[in-house]
């Protein structure tokens, strides 16, 4: 029953992403983290030393709370039902995934890039990346959509797939609950430097592994379609650990090998200008067709990932994984 629902669930998150009006486990976990947030710097009096001790026991909260109010939710449902049992389970899964906005996300930006209105791709793309994009030319709007891609497939897709496949709705949304985490207070600003550096540990360590299955997926991608697989695991295993973070660049390396592109570089953030290293150095310049190429490998790699979950779960438990 895990593989059917995981199954349903993926279909569902490509058919419907997620829509604006419905409501959504991680906005409870956004507002848990608030509130938390408020508590810590009060109790911590913005001293550094109490603020790393009080983030610590924040993020373990919040991953805490958040996996108990899963369980608990689905065992009253179970009490109640195996309809409602299978319904809420469906909900958290396919709430806890999120392709389609992933990719309705670059289609915005390519969209309004071919219109010929890169001030609304900027704005566009400044929603989804956490740099300053006001004064990115073309050029730079699509690779930051594509190295967006690349990295957002893994954390937003492949390791809540995972987590799934491991340990069920409960074990995902404590993984996602350490990704919002790290996207709301993981930030090496001086407001965060202190209270969200054990966030952003706790979110590389969960990351680890994700991030170079989500590399090796897409290399398997662009092999299975005809793009330069053998240059996509080359730059992958030669330009992976360049990237400032110890997860992102891989997934990100495999995506310019396989495009034949040159990524990352000197950008801003919150005014600064951060020196990162070149992926794939030497590489071509993006254009409206490696956008279109990066997210046809990223499809492929998705489903890529819903086999491989289906197989594991089918093969480990017969498929009822999260009854046993």
């Amino acid at each position: 029953m895990a593989s059917l629902i995981t199954f349903i669930a993926f279909i569902g998150d490509w058919i419907l992403g997620d829509p604006q009006r419905w409501p959504h486990p991680v906005r409870f976990v956004g507002k848990l983290i608030s509130r938390g947030e408020n508590i810590a710097r009060a109790q911590a009096k913005e001293r550094p030393a109490r603020l790393r001790l009080a983030g610590a026991v924040l993020a373990l909260s919040v991953v805490l709370i958040t996996m108990i109010m899963v369980g608990f939710t689905l065992f009253v449902a179970g009490i109640v039902g195996y309809v409602l049992w299978f319904l809420v389970a469906l909900y958290f899964v396919y709430s806890a995934l999120c392709l389609k906005d992933l990719y309705q996300q670059t289609w915005r930006v390519e969209t309004a890039l071919k219109g010929g209105f890169l001030s609304e791709a900027r704005q566009r793309l400044s929603w989804v990346v956490g740099r300053d994009t006001a004064k990115l030319d073309e050029p730079a709007v699509r690779r930051a959509v594509i190295e967006t891609l690349a990295e957002n497939f893994s954390d937003g897709l492949v390791a809540p797939m995972l987590y799934l496949a491991i340990g069920g709705p409960v074990l995902a949304w404590g993984y996602k609950a350490i990704n919002t985490l790290d996207s709301m207070i993981g930030y090496k600003s001086d407001r965060f430097i202190d209270l969200g550096r054990f966030a952003a540990k706790l979110d590389d360590a969960a990351n680890y592994i994700p991030a170079r299955l989500a590399a090796l997926l897409l290399v398997l991608s662009a092999r299975l379609q005809g793009f330069d697989w053998r240059q996509a695991k080359r730059i992958w295993l030669r330009d992976g650990r360049l990237h400032s973070s110890p997860n992102s660049g891989h997934p990100e390396a495999a995506m310019a090998g396989a495009l034949g592109l040159w990524l990352g570089g000197p950008g801003y953030y919150c005014g600064v200008l951060c020196d990162k290293p070149i992926i794939n150095d030497g590489g071509g310049e993006t254009t409206s067709d490696s956008v279109r190429s990066a997210e046809r490998i990223v499809v492929g790699a998705a489903l890529l990932m819903l086999t491989f979950c289906l197989v594991a779960m089918l093969a480990l438990t017969g498929g009822w994984g999260w009854f046993l």
